[in-house]
This record gives C-alpha cells, structure tokens and sequence, in this order.
C-alpha cells in the first residue's frame, strides 16, 4: 500500500507494518473462531445459495402475479422483474419491486404466500417497524425480507443500486429499506483489506453477543454498527493485521467518509442543524447518501454498558498481546443474571403461537422506551435490558386460571396437550436494575416504578394489532426470585439473606456446578 494512500476522512493513524507477533496472534484469533464455528462450510454455502435462489423466484413470481392483478397487460407483467439483494452476515433479504408494487401488495401477498411453503416456519409480519420486516425461517435458515419499490416500470436482473438518483420520488421507508444493502456495499469499498475487515468483524460480532450488547432495538448496537466501527479502525491501521485490528479504539462520531449531499430534499444528519441529531449520544454515520445516525436508539444506560465493555475487552486485549491472557478470556459470557440484586420480569403471551410471534415482537420493540421511562426514576442508576428472550409453552387444563402464568410463574408440573388442555404461549424479558433505594418516612427501602411500568403496559394494550389473548405484564423480580433456566451452567441464583428487620439483601451462591 502507498503510504500516503488514505482511506476515511482522516490520515491513518499508523501504516506500519505487522510484525510476527502479530501474525502469531492473527493465526490464534483464526483458530478460536474456527472452534466457536464463526465460518461456512462449503454445505452451508450451498444451502444458503439454494435458498436465496428460491426466495429470488418467489419474488419474481409474486411481482409477475400482482402486475396481472393490477390489470397490467401480461407482456408488461413477465418484463416487470423483481430484484432481492443480501448484505449483512446474517441474511438480510432487500426485495426490489417495480413503482406499480405497493408495500401493501408485498407484506400482505408475500406473506401468505410464503406461509403456505413447507420449508418456512416462524414467520411474523411486522410492517410497522421502524424498518418494515418479514421475519421467517426458511429450510431453517433466519431470514429478514425487507422491500423497497423503485420509479421504474421494472426491475432488471443487472440492476445496480448506487445511483443515488434511483432514491427519487422514493417515501422514507423505501429509503431505509434500500440504504441497508447501499451501506453494506459502501463498507466494503471503503476499507483497505477486506479480507482482514471480514475476519475481524467476525470477532467483534462474536464478542458483542457473548457479552449481550448486539441487538439495535434494544438500544445497543446491530450488525451494521459493528460493520462501520471495524471498517472505521482498518482506515485508521490500513495494514494491521486482523488480530491487532480488534484491540484498537476509534473516535467518536465515526465517519467512513465525507457526509455527501444529494439530489433529494430528505433530512441528512448534521448536530448543527438539528437538535435531534446533537442529542445522539454515541453517533456512527452511515456511509450511503443520505447519510443517518445507525446508533440513534442508544440510552443513558446501554451508552454506560457499552462504554464498560470496550474499557474490559481493551484491558483483556492488552494482556492478549503481551501474551498474558487467551482469546478465551474476551469472550467469557456476561454474567447478567447474576450481576444484578432486582430485576423486571416482562412476560408476553398468546393464545397461539403465530399471534405470540408478532405480539412478543411488538412488545421486544418498546422495551427501549421503558428503559427510557426508567432511567428518569431518580432513584434507578442503570436499567439494563438483555438481549436475550426467553420462550414457554405451558399447558394447562381448560378453564384453569391463567393468572399465574401472566405473571410468569410457570408450575413445574407440565401437562401433556389434550383435548381438556390449551397452550399458553409465553415470551420473557428482563431488565437489570441498578439503584440508589432511598427510605421512606417509616425506614423502609423503597423503588417505585410503577407509573413507568404501568405506561408501558398501557402503550402495548392500546396497540391495533393486539388480538384477543395477547397480554403482558410487569413485575419486579429479586434476583433469588428467578427461574432456573435464565442461568448458564455453571451459574446459580443468589440466595436471600436477611440482615436486619426493613432490609433485604442478598449473598451470592457458589456455584456447585463446574463450567
């Protein structure tokens, strides 16, 4: 590389050379991933083309279906096309549709369409999400279909989308919608090595769900943040090697390149301009025209969260390289249910298990804004929420009280689906709560959260795609008060201790278990 090659909008930080440690710290980084099962095989490839190809032609088919719909001479409706695009590690799925296509043809037709496949199962429609998504299982595949309609009266097989001029006329949603695989193609252009990008952002995608902070809509980081921060410290060390790349610090906000203008009247990020803009609190821009915020959903509390994980992962990182610690040691899980001595318990649940699907997805979608709600309780430090779910399926008799179950307290005598029976379908979230308890006039400890909980549960009953049977509750949880099966192996819920008359506090277990 020419030395004074630059990549970003700054000089780089540093263009000398790897040196044999770090080659040797490269070759264990690749081992371990190897180990944890972070890279295809040749029948996982063939698998994932095989469906790609399948979902390619139902696109094309639905496109062609819903052109005759429309009236359209059928000569026009074989020319209409349809394009899907991937991008992202996990399958992310943009489908591009010509201008006669509606958003409404797609998440209502699509979706029963693809319903009625024997290789999907799992499949929800959300298309009031910030991003409208389809969520599905195919050939036990995860994949997310988004869709995007052009002004043009088709979509040909070599269609391109990094002409800007194709966002015209477009409403916010399609750009959105289209801006997920634009920003996936721009990353890779941007960065020196894309081959030590790509093995480095499996590393850090690996580390971030270990330690809980990987998830957008829970307020921390998604798979394109992580993508833009890695590809942000290879500009900055063009020839570092990957294991080397991983254990440095970028500046904040991170830019790949220049915010660019266009050729649309669409709000692009700028603090100066826009107030809404200066109050987000950790800001990487994405690359593709119009350039926007991708970490706009981060709180008070994930920001802290997020901040005391890189400062771990740089003193693990440290030692790595003085040869005094393993790559293991980054990626021990984070030890949530045990870190915390209160927790909110959400528990979601349905009558059946499509309607669980959107309900609990609904729900997992406004858990940021009870964080939000929480973290202006005077007395709450941190609300941390986990990125994990948990699911249930419990059978009672018919006409038992399901009251409990709500509440999630689960018998631990399960019964066997019967025709006296029916099946609650259940989804659990938590929040860990870090406080400052104050007393009340009588001595007695006390947090109340029971507007913010109470809100939060209002919002959600009062949603237009609630039907009958989807509920939610919230309660507070001590941390001897939770399930077994939040806890890893290894793992064991503190124990209740009582130390004086108005205050409970709690000791924590040793494990019996080895890990």
């Amino acid at each position: 590389m020419n030395r004074h090659e630059q990549y970003g909008v700054t000089p780089p930080i540093s263009v000398e050379p790897p040196k044999q440690q770090d080659f040797k710290i490269t070759e264990d980084l690749l081992a371990f991933l190897k180990t944890e099962n972070q890279f295809e095989d040749e029948s996982e490839a063939q698998k994932r083309e095989i469906v790609l190809g399948k979902l390619n032609q139902i696109f094309k088919e639905f496109v062609k279906q819903t052109s005759l719909k429309k009236h359209l001479p059928e000569s026009v409706a074989l020319e209409s096309g349809g394009k899907i695009f991937t991008y992202g590690s996990d399958i992310d799925t943009l489908c591009v549709a010509p201008k006669h296509i509606q958003r409404e043809d797609f998440f209502e037709n699509i979706y029963e369409l693809l319903k009625t496949r024997k290789e999907v199962s799992e499949i929800t429609s959300v298309p009031d999400a910030y991003v409208p998504v389809i969520k599905l299982m195919f050939s036990d595949i995860s994949i997310d279909l988004v869709f995007a309609r052009l002004s043009l009266p088709s979509v040909p097989d070599n269609l391109e989308l990094s002409d800007s001029d194709l966002l015209r006329n477009l409403d916010p949603r399609c750009i959105l919608s289209l801006n997920g695989s634009r920003v996936t193609d721009e990353i890779l252009s941007l960065v020196p090595n894309v081959d030590s990008f790509r093995t480095a952002l499996r590393c850090i995608k690996l580390w971030a769900k270990r330690r809980a902070i990987y998830s957008n809509v829970l307020g921390f980081f998604g798979g394109v943040v992580w993508a833009m921060l890695v590809a942000r410290v290879c500009q900055l060390f063009p020839v570092a090697a990957s294991g080397t790349l991983v254990v440095k610090k970028w500046p904040q906000p991170v830019l790949l390149k220049a915010i660019e203008d266009g050729p649309l009247k669409v709000r692009i990020w700028n603090p100066k301009v826009n107030n809404q803009d200066k109050a987000h609190k950790m800001p990487v821009i994405t690359p593709a025209y119009p350039s926007m915020c991708a970490t706009h959903n981060v709180t008070t509390s994930t920001q802290k969260i997020i901040t005391e994980e890189f400062d771990r992962a740089a003193k693990i990182s440290k030692h790595i390289l003085e040869n005094t610690a393993n790559w293991d040691d980054l990626f021990v899980k984070n030890p949530f249910f045990t870190k915390y001595k209160i927790y909110l318990q959400i528990v979601s649940c349905s009558n059946d298990a499509e309607s669980q699907l959107k309900w609990s997805g609904m729900v997992e979608s406004k858990i940021r804004q009870l964080v939000i709600k929480l973290e202006a309780v005077e007395t709450i430090v941190l609300a941390h929420p986990y990125v994990k779910s948990f699911e249930r399926i419990t059978t009672i008799k018919t006409g038992e009280r399901v009251d409990d179950i709500y509440c999630g307290k689960f018998p631990e005598t399960l019964l066997t689906s019967s025709e006296n029976s029916i099946s609650i379908h259940s989804t659990i979230f938590y929040i860990g709560l870090e406080t400052e308890v104050k007393k009340d006039g009588n001595g007695k400890r006390t947090l109340d959260i029971a507007r913010p909980c109470f809100e939060f549960k209002n919002m959600l009953m009062a949603w237009e795609g609630r039907v009958n049977g989807n509920m939610i509750n919230v309660e507070c949880r001590k941390s001897w008060e939770l399930p077994l099966d939040v806890f890893e192996k290894g793992e064991a819920p503190r124990l209740k201790r009582k130390i004086n008359n108005d205050v409970d506090e709690t000791a924590t277990k040793k494990s019996r278990q080895e890990t």
